[in-house]
């Protein structure tokens, strides 16, 4: 589209920079911010708008004059009206938006303010005639103005005409003029922040944050966008920009493709980027893919449909029904997200529906029974939704549900629901992000998409549909006979369901049926038993001393633990005697009992810690560690792969860069002494409950996605990721890592653990900081091969400390077998 007509738009830019209040302080900024933006606007190579077209207003304006100012603009526009407003912002306890003005009262918002509802109604009232109308909001809380802006549904008579204004016949403008489309017509509002953040005027800034920012974008251009940058492509190198710095995140509120049919002349287009634009118009394939992220959060208020996504947007959507949310979602929503592997699948859209938009779509309250309940198959949601061409996948419609449709020549037909009251957001893995406002909650799961994965289910069905993702099992390749494109297998990827052997074969599973009888209870040598320690021991009379036990964790051990590790591709091949070689992955039949060891240390063969007894099977590198202690290995048998890649590998890294972005989010970023390190480690919960909430699902996710590689899931036998050889194998593994820094901590430092569980190793010390346990050289540095204070996965962060006679009291009241690393991190726990 061009540039909107100068002729027929009109500029309000109002800024504030006075103020009498002793709580409101002066925002000069603000009034440069709206003169500058003035300049820019009135400058041909912006926009061009006439000097009589741009009213600039500052402190001394009152309320009647500025509304009376956007009155008369509004009147006059036919095309384009911008208003825009800089300066404090206020809210009442009703969650009203005011604009302060210079008598502005902090306490008491109704007093010297402008109501945003009452700018809002006159914008759309004497602004019947514009074909758009934009409201950018630089102040405070100024994402209230989503839930006040009133947008409601996308109709022609609302997008095209103010209320309680005649509507005029299809075809026809209300000035008379020629027929315009009517997604061509409509509001868009831009704030600063949310609507529970702040907004800032940085230090020796001339301008406040965002106005700064979208005048240095209307100064400088964007580099390849065209002779043109939309409304839409200002907004989101903003959001860009203030996002890197950690400010708060702009919103948009628009109702149809207003944001990106507003454009304006693009400074940094040269003839280079000079080049034509694809056509926006209603022969337009559509919104441009993905362009609003690959969430949203539905909610439902006042009789209109808001999906706040993840970039802050809000759309509006017309859906009465739940199918007509799904078409809306397909056609015209923007939702998604691209591939992870260049042969992978792009991610279909995930709908969170709230409390409010379940009951929208008539989905029952549920019965609050967790991620099990579905809804019965002839529920009335479930008719109208067969009979408008979905289906749902074989799990049925529960908490997390994916209803699809043919697809349509290449493009698939899918949406995924979260519905958040029948508790589809594990509150162990996700905090309260269920219970969280929709534009925060979006924020949340977004962070999450965008750092892991859509999430499409619990934390192990999405962590392993992850490994998926990265290591597509097929690949497009080019028939050398007939030169046409065929599927092939992807190399380094599962691409075969494949047996497991019968040693590695969980309980119940049909291959045991004629080789054991039902009760029985398998051996160590007829079973491979690969699990995290879970082990304690009794304190000595020196440990007993003590003032505290301190618990450390192993940041995301279960990641760190499948970096690097060979894994077996096909299926296994049985040999007898075989000579061990610790790049082939197997189970391999070993006796190891032999072996002795340090009783204050746990046997790393074993889960429970104690040694073996007798021959056992073991994964490799389990008997690789043996070797590496200098021990001699005899297997009696083995079931190996005899093809293998590090397939977890993209796994690894993909979860450890969502892990230390979410860390850094937190404040917890390398380079931190170890006391700036704990004191943010102290603050992270509190600091930013969302981040919080993303770093436990990320957590989750890798904890999760290694237990369904061995799970019950061997019922779906299609399934090629059903390998439980794989989860011994890392489950191994991290247990070698874990017992090898703990047998350098006791070797070089004389520090034995009195618990283990999983990823936690608990100390006797003589105060509750882990600095009091973490091994250290007589130089004071952190000893090499042991334990150390950081952020990365591997390096460990403070999971806890209790007082010894807290210990003591729990082994009397639960008996020896109480395991201290297990609930050293439950309530109770001492700061370091």
């Amino acid at each position: 589209m061009p540039v909107p007509d100068p002729i027929a738009s009109r500029a309000v830019l109002i800024g504030v920079g006075d103020y009498g209040h002793p709580d409101l302080e002066p925002l000069p900024a603000a009034a440069a911010g709206a003169r500058r933006l003035a300049e820019l606007l009135r400058d041909p190579s912006v926009w061009g708008l006439p000097a009589g077209h741009v009213t600039v207003l500052g402190a001394d304006a009152s309320v009647s004059r500025i509304l009376g100012a956007v009155r008369d603009a509004a009147l006059e526009a036919t095309d384009t009206l911008l208003v825009h407003f800089a300066g404090h912002g206020l809210r009442d306890r009703d969650e009203k938006l005011y604009l302060a003005l210079a008598e502005a009262d902090a306490d008491h918002p109704q007093i010297g303010t402008l109501p945003y509802r009452t700018l809002r109604d006159v914008v759309r009232q004497a602004g019947y005639r514009a074909r758009h109308r934009v409201t950018v909001l630089d102040c405070c809380y100024s994402g209230l103005a989503g839930a006040m802006s009133g947008a409601g549904q996308a109709t022609r008579e609302d997008l095209a005409h103010a209320l309680d204004e005649t509507v005029q016949p299809a075809g026809h403008r209300a000035d008379g003029g020629e027929a315009v489309d009517a997604d061509d017509h409509g509001d868009c509002v831009l704030t600063s922040a949310p609507a529970t953040r702040r907004s800032f005027v940085p230090p020796g800034a001339p301008f406040p944050e965002f106005t700064g920012e979208l005048i240095s974008v209307l100064e400088h251009g964007i580099a390849g966008v065209g002779p043109e940058l939309s409304l839409e492509d200002a907004w989101r190198a903003v959001r860009r920009r203030m996002a890197r710095r950690g400010s708060s995140e702009p919103q948009q509120f628009a109702q149809n493709a207003v944001a990106t049919r507003i454009r304006l002349r693009n400074r940094a287009a040269g003839p280079a980027t000079a080049g034509p634009r694809p056509p926006s118009g209603p022969a337009s394939a559509g919104p441009r893919q993905f362009e609003n992220g690959p969430l949203a959060v539905v909610d439902a208020e006042d009789g209109t449909v808001r999906a706040y996504c993840a970039g802050g947007r809000v759309l509006y959507s017309p859906a009465t029904t739940l199918a007509e949310l799904l078409e809306w979602t397909l056609t015209l929503s923007g939702l998604g997200a691209p591939r992870l592997h260049r042969h992978g699948s792009d991610a279909d859209p995930l709908l969170a529906l709230t409390p409010a938009a379940a009951e929208r779509f008539g989905l029952p309250r549920g019965p609050g029974g967790g991620s099990r309940w579905s809804l019965p198959d002839g529920h009335e949601v479930l008719v109208r939704l067969r009979r408008a061409g979905w289906q749902t996948t074989r799990t049925g419609f529960g908490p997390w549900a994916r209803l699809y449709r043919p697809a349509r020549g290449n493009r698939r037909q899918c949406v995924q629901l979260c519905v958040l009251p029948w508790g589809a957001l594990d509150p162990r893995h996700w905090g309260a992000t269920a219970q969280l406002p929709p534009a925060e909650a979006a924020r949340v799961l977004g962070t999450y998409a965008e750092r892991v994965i859509t999430p499409h289910g619990s934390a192990g069905a999405t962590g392993l549909s992850l490994m998926t993702a990265l290591r597509p099992p097929t690949r497009a390749v080019r028939d050398k006979r007939t030169g046409a494109w065929v599927s092939a297998p992807n190399p380094s990827a599962l691409t075969d369901a494949v047996d497991c052997a019968p040693c590695e074969a969980p309980d119940g599973h049909p291959m045991l049926a004629g080789l054991y009888p039902p009760s029985h209870r398998r051996a160590p040598d007829q079973v491979l038993m690969e699990e995290a320690h879970s082990w304690q021991r009794p304190p000595t009379d020196a440990e007993l001393r003590a003032s505290h036990v301190v618990g450390i964790k192993v940041n995301l051990a279960p990641v760190g633990a499948a970096s690097r590790l060979g894994l077996g591709l096909d299926a296994p091949v049985h040999v007898r005697r075989p000579g061990f070689d610790k790049a082939l992955p197997g189970s391999w039949l070993v006796d190891l009992s032999h072996i002795t060891h340090d009783a204050r240390l746990p046997s790393p063969f074993t889960p429970h810690g104690r040694p073996p007894t007798g021959p056992a099977w073991y994964t490799t590198p389990t008997i690789a560690y043996a070797v590496e202690l200098g021990f001699a290995v005899r297997p009696l048998e083995a079931y190996v792969r005899t093809r293998s890649a590090p397939y977890l590998d993209p796994w690894y890294e993909r979860l450890r860069d969502g892990y230390l972005a979410t860390m850094a989010d937190l404040g917890m970023v390398p380079g931190l002494t170890e006391k700036e390190l704990l004191d943010a480690m102290a603050r992270r919960h509190r600091s930013d409950p969302g981040a919080a909430a993303v770093l436990g699902a990320i957590e989750a996710t890798a904890e999760g996605g290694l237990a369904l590689l061995g799970g019950q899931s061997w019922q779906d036998p299609q399934r090629p990721t059903w390998r439980p050889d794989i989860r011994a194998a890392v489950s191994a593994r991290g247990r070698v890592n874990m017992h090898r820094k703990m047998l350098t901590s006791a070797r070089k430092a004389a520090l034995f653990p009195l618990a283990v569980f999983a990823d936690c190793v608990v100390y006797a010390s003589d105060g509750p900081s882990p600095l009091n346990v973490l091994p250290r050289t007589p130089e004071d540095e952190p000893l090499l091969g042991g334990f150390r204070l950081g952020v990365s996965p591997g390096l460990v962060t403070y999971a806890g400390a209790r007082t010894m006679r807290w210990l003591e009291d729990m082994r009397a009241q639960h008996g020896p077998d109480f395991n201290v690393a297990r609930d050293i991190a439950t309530v109770g726990a001492e700061e370091p």
